[in-house]
């Protein structure tokens, strides 16, 4: 009797037959400055609350302050096992919010994975070019999982951390040199510890927001772990009884089943230098919000400069976005902000933020500016609407028309559609430099800084990534 074939068994082959010389130069280089922005994010990162309790905590459990693991997380110098390493240093990329989107049917930061491959191909003694390899394999799957619901699976209310299950341990796999039918393995392995519904994005947001993706990248590696020693999971977990469509096919939205368009999972998946990667269409964030209210952020920065208005004089900031943008960034509980986790998600408070002080950064986020009731009647100013013209348009788009009506009843209207950082208006080395130096000066300091990006940028003449890892280190 023939195996059934899955989805897995064509995601795996692909996995395990690609090669660092079939990656286009475009990629290669795309995957440098993923992990430029990645590790900057993660600097800054490292400073956060939730970072720090994540670490006190796997400090405690290790039993000893500095550990004795062959991987190192950043800026402590914490050396752990590649899992619990995945898994906080993919938490200080992400938590600022600060790290790469991509969003089509639904919305994914393939940067949440990037700290399982780093911790394995330390562990291993690898080098630049197997970390780019894997890098490009998680954008690759990350990106084209989040394209493939139909409308998506956040219409049917779980996150995408759930799709990140998926992909993790295809990069992790990679690493660690996984036959085919491990690889489907550690995909079974992966999956089924790993749904994650979407009430961790919705209302009152907590700790868990930004924790969610690294958790499954964290599974994605111990689950790569697993099958390399011979443990098994379901090989039908995407597309067999009881798997990921079976399961989302019993939900409706706006009266139809949820599908998913499996085609397109595999479809041209590439394996030649000639080939287009998915990473190169994957945005960096120039601003440390949620990912949809770039564009209305950059509109209103942009008509607010363009025509001197002050913000004493402003009475009114009308907002149209796509529906999905307003359902998320107009919820009452944004107008409350009460931490930064609910900030970084508030456009009205982003809003007010970036009209009081001409700019909206990481400091921005710092718990005496989100509780500064001087702010409250300028959120209460903003108002969030859903434009049905601007629908159509999305994800190709994601237009932003901001209209600010002053106190004189004079208006000024702005509209955007890409934001900067988007694909079609990249963010260049440079800017992404500035972002990094920003984020990192004052944790490493600027020496080290420097010594860090030059070797970021030259990342696949790098003979062991533990000289990268060893430069994320604060001294002393």
């Amino acid at each position: 009797m023939t195996p059934t074939r899955h989805l897995s068994n064509d995601l795996a082959d692909w996995a395990c037959a690609l090669d660092y010389d079939k990656l286009s130069p475009e990629a290669i280089n795309a995957a440098k400055l993923f992990w430029y922005d990645s590790i900057g994010c993660a600097l800054g990162g490292s400073q956060q609350e939730d970072a720090l309790i994540l670490l006190d905590h796997h400090r405690d459990l290790a039993g000893s302050g500095q550990g004795h693991g062959p991987s190192t997380c950043f800026v402590s110098g914490f050396r752990t096992n590649p899992v619990d390493a995945a898994f906080l240093n993919c938490h200080m990329i992400r938590a600022m919010d600060y790290n790469d989107i991509y969003w089509k049917a639904d919305p994914c930061h393939p940067s949440d994975i990037l700290g399982g491959p780093l911790a394995l191909c330390e562990a291993a003694g690898l080098g630049g070019r197997e970390l780019i390899l894997a890098t490009v394999i998680a954008y690759e799957i990350e990106m084209r999982l989040c394209e493939f619901g139909i409308p998506g699976i956040r219409e049917y209310g779980w996150h995408h951390a759930t799709l990140t299950a998926f992909a993790a341990p295809l990069a992790a796999g990679r690493v660690l040199g996984l036959t085919p039918d491990q690889m489907v393995q550690a995909i079974g392995i992966s999956a089924s510890r790993t749904f994650t519904p979407g009430a961790v994005t919705a209302g009152k947001l907590t700790n868990m927001k930004n924790t969610v993706d690294p958790w499954a990248t964290r599974m994605g590696v111990e689950s790569a772990l697993l099958a390399k020693r011979g443990f098994s999971g379901p090989e039908h977990m995407i597309d067999g009884k009881e798997g990921l469509f079976a399961v989302f096919g019993h939900v409706h939205y706006k009266g139809q089943p949820a599908r998913f368009d499996a085609p397109m999972l595999t479809k041209d998946l590439p394996h030649s230098p000639g080939h287009r990667y998915r990473i190169l269409d994957c945005g960096m964030k120039s601003f440390p919000i949620e990912a949809l209210s770039h564009a209305p952020l950059t509109a209103m920065m942009k008509c607010v400069k363009e025509n001197a208005i002050a913000a004493k004089d402003v009475a009114e900031i009308k907002v149209e976005v796509i529906a999905r943008a307003a359902d998320i960034l107009g919820d009452p509980h944004k107008y409350r902000p009460d931490s930064k986790e609910t900030a970084d998600h508030s456009l009205p408070y982003c809003m007010a933020a970036g009209l009081v002080d001409g700019m909206v950064t990481p400091l921005q986020f710092k718990e005496s500016r989100v509780l500064d009731k001087a702010l409250i009647p300028i959120m209460d100013m903003v108002k969030v609407v859903a434009n049905e013209e601007f629908e159509s348009l999305f994800p190709k788009f994601q237009p932003s028309r901001v209209t600010v009506t002053t106190k004189d009843g004079r208006s000024f209207a702005k509209r955007v559609d890409v934001p900067k950082g988007d694909p079609r208006d990249p963010m260049t080395e440079e800017e992404v430099g500035v972002k990094f130096r920003a984020l990192g000066e004052e944790v490493i300091g600027k020496d080290r800084c420097a010594e860090l990006a030059k070797t970021i940028m030259s990342l696949e003449q790098l003979k062991d990534v533990g000289e990268l890892t060893r430069l994320t280190v604060r001294k002393g």
